[in-house]
């Protein structure tokens, strides 16, 4: 194995790392953008309002994306598996 099977090992998991995580973390900031304004004008400055939408709409984007984020884990893991077998 060499520095180029290396860095495309490495760039692969970075890119697996970022469409799992992407998708979750764009709904959390909408949401609590949209919790954030709605605090501005209403003046309601209740700090802990925008941790339950939050914890909600993530849960709910992790169970709908769940199928995507496992075939995505797994086929990572089946070219790892294919890589190592092929180290030898």
């Amino acid at each position: 194995m060499n520095e180029a099977d290396i860095l495309s090992v490495a760039r692969e998991a970075i890119f697996v790392t970022l469409k799992l995580s992407v998708p979750p973390m764009m709904v959390a900031l909408i949401v609590g953008v949209a919790v954030s304004v709605f605090q501005a004008l209403t003046q309601i400055q209740e700090q802990t309002l925008t941790f339950i939408p939050k914890i909600i709409v993530i849960f709910l984007t992790i169970l709908f994306l769940l199928p995507f984020m496992i075939n995505s884990l797994t086929t990572f893991t089946h070219a790892m598996v294919d890589r190592i077998i092929a180290i030898q």
